[in-house]
């Protein structure tokens, strides 16, 4: 007599398989859209019906234990490597109170991963200004972020190399410090790290 899985334990070992292949689409491709992770996973195990895929933070968690699993000496230093790259970065963007977010803060990293900052300031033209000053050429895109609420923003988008590693700065209106959007991942209110809270990452790892 063969066994049949109950329909919830199913669902559920599925959404496992699908995190877990989800997670390994991320670190072989670099990809930091979890959505588009998810969406190749599905596709590639054949589960359609979105009910059945596992939330972002899933995935997410399923990159962070595939790490720790197979992560060696060299991924850990090209983490401190970033972390201290992005350092930099917030030191020099310092007047727009820079929080860290994304791969470089939560460690869940693929190959090609950079480094994202949010940058609160009430005029875009304030930080192109400093990136002048600064020397550093750009371009310029927009990113729609959700929010507390259900409300959604389009913000102004500023993207340079430093050295080989991709720079994204979204710049945010400073009201956002009170009431940030939300994670993307965990869709919870992504406040990040402050420059502090970076170095301290740095410290520990070195």
């Amino acid at each position: 007599m063969r066994y049949a899985m109950p329909t919830r334990e199913r669902i559920h070992a599925q959404r496992e398989r699908l995190a877990y292949e989800a997670a390994r689409i991320v670190l072989d491709q670099g990809l930091e859209d979890y959505d588009k992770a998810r969406r190749k996973a599905a596709e590639r195990i054949g589960v359609p019906d979105r009910r059945h895929w596992p939330s972002n933070e899933a995935v997410q968690d399923a990159v962070l234990a595939q790490r720790r699993l197979f992560m060696g000496r060299a991924d850990e230093e090209a983490l401190r490597r970033l972390r201290a790259a992005a350092l930099q970065a917030m030191e020099q963007l310092e007047l727009f109170g820079p929080r860290l977010v994304g791969g470089a803060l939560s460690g869940a990293l693929g190959s090609g991963s950079g480094i994202d900052l949010l940058l609160f300031a009430d005029r875009a033209e304030d930080v192109i200004f400093t990136l002048l000053d600064l020397r550093i050429p750009w371009s310029e895109a927009e990113r729609s972020m959700r929010y507390p609420g259900g409300l959604r923003c389009v913000h102004p988008v500023f993207r340079f190399m430093a050295g080989e590693v991709p720079v994204e700065l979204v710049v945010l209106p400073r009201r956002a410090l009170r009431n940030p959007p939300l994670d993307p991942v965990t869709e919870r209110p992504q406040r990040g790290a402050d420059r502090h809270e970076v170095a301290r990452l740095v410290a520990i790892a070195g």
